[in-house]
């Protein structure tokens, strides 16, 4: 039964599934000799609660010895060096070694570990990221103090557009032929957003309700699946997908469109549009309000906590690799958009990066974070540089409801679908679907 709502979900969730590297690496010769490598962090989730440590493993089939150096180099996600070691090793004719490092005095944070092996047949880098003691960070900048007022302010503008919802039914393509309805609707400012709305096509039946938030400039049609006890409503926020109308930016420019002004910042509009799609959920007696999850990842992972932040209606929130997480501390680490930012800054007159980082904070996914009261589930990549693994954790802190945290080691802007069983079994507990 649960099969395919995993699959619809992780269509959201993993907006970039590439791995990030994985820990063997190995060179040959013309002989078929080689020197094989593995590293072993001390820890399944690269999570650690005093000190990091790995086991470093050498395996070599050549008839020579193998002799050089093996050495690390810890950073911070910005680059600035922390701690660095080395040891001598020497490998004899075809045999192995296990070297084992401990890195003690690393204060509580998120940190990148090169390791570094330079021995005769074989040189090459070993890229990990690791946290220490994560549940102690904290962000150094404050929320607004009118944060909630700002968004109480934009649901009540949102309120007075009257929402002239416009539904049309749609064959479903799948073979599980569910019944499948194009909805356009008015929005903040009376723009015209679309969303897809695929029921199980069971009369007299009330249905909870996935709310799929799409990532990054991702377009969201029907989607479908054989789960009886499940509706989704795909959403695709102005300027995104199907909602391409008044607004028809390049995908770089979607996130700096009217950066200036908080009251036009085009992701005021987009949330609002979330708002507005649970609004069209709570339109329809066949669905289930009192059992609604909003879910997604990367853009749609701050979507995912930015609605159910300012919507109570929200009944369970999923957001995966969330960015635009601590956006003050993006100077430091994340590329993107924070070129995006710089380079519209630089052409408007009446901006400054101050100012700009003023109106960010209004849609900074920590203080979302902390007005959150449903149950929320959090997923994020070690090797992310998108929505990196320190910013998503501050924010995680700020989360006082029931919450939980699965961290992928080796993956970049990407969940596993362990974390797309997860979500779906605590969303059947929390909905009481047995």
């Amino acid at each position: 039964m649960m099969k395919n709502l995993f699959n619809s979900i992780l269509i959201i969730t993993s907006v970039l599934s590439a791995f990030a590297g994985i820990d063997r690496a190995n060179a040959q010769d013309a002989k078929g000799d080689s020197v094989v490598t593995t590293l072993d962090p001390h820890s399944s989730d690269g999570l650690f609660s005093t000190h990091a440590s790995y086991t470093f493993n050498v395996k070599s089939t050549f008839n020579n010895p193998e002799v050089g150096k093996l050495s690390y180099l810890v950073t911070t996600e910005a680059g600035k060096k922390v701690k660095a070691d080395s040891i001598h090793i020497k490998l004899g004719p075809k045999s192995s070694g296990s070297y084992n490092f401990d890195i003690p005095g690393v204060p509580p944070g998120f940190y990148k570990i090169n390791f570094m092996i330079n021995v005769s047949d074989y040189d090459d880098t070993t890229r990990r990221s690791f946290g220490v003691k994560p549940d102690k960070l904290r962000s150094q900048h404050a929320k607004p103090a009118d944060f909630e007022t700002f968004w109480k302010d934009s649901k009540a503008e949102l309120a007075k557009v009257k929402p002239e919802y416009k539904i049309t039914e749609v064959p479903d393509t799948t073979k599980f032929k569910r019944k499948v309805y194009k909805v356009e609707m008015k929005s903040l400012g009376g723009l015209t957003v679309t969303g897809f709305l695929t029921e199980p096509n069971l009369p007299n039946r009330k249905f909870a309700v996935l709310l799929a938030l799409p990532g990054y400039q991702v377009t969201l049609g029907p989607m479908s699946g054989n789960d009886p006890d499940i509706a989704i409503f795909t959403i695709n926020p102005r300027g995104s997908g199907y909602s391409r109308g008044v607004i028809n930016e390049r995908k770089e420019s979607w996130i700096i469109l009217s950066l200036e002004d908080k009251n036009k910042y085009i992701l005021r509009g987009a949330i609002m549009d979330c708002v507005r799609a649970v609004d069209f959920i709570y339109s329809r007696k066949e669905l289930r309000h009192d059992n609604i999850i909003a879910a997604g990842g990367s853009l749609g992972g701050l979507l995912a906590l930015a609605t159910s932040s300012v919507d109570k209606r929200i009944s369970f929130c999923s957001a995966a690799n969330p960015i635009l997480c601590d956006v003050r501390n993006m100077v430091h680490e994340v590329d993107w958009p924070l070129i995006d930012i710089r380079k519209y800054v630089a052409t408007r007159p009446d901006l400054t990066m101050d100012k700009a980082f003023d109106n960010l904070d209004y849609f900074d996914g920590k203080n979302f974070a902390s007005d959150l009261v449903c149950p929320t589930l959090v997923g994020m990549g070690m090797l992310d540089n998108i929505a990196p693994p320190d910013h998503v954790y501050i924010a995680y802190n700020e989360i006082k409801a029931p919450k939980h945290i699965i961290i992928f080691r080796d993956l970049a802007h990407a969940v596993a679908k362990s974390y797309n069983v997860y979500e779906g079994r605590w969303m059947r507990d929390t909905f009481a679907l047995f």
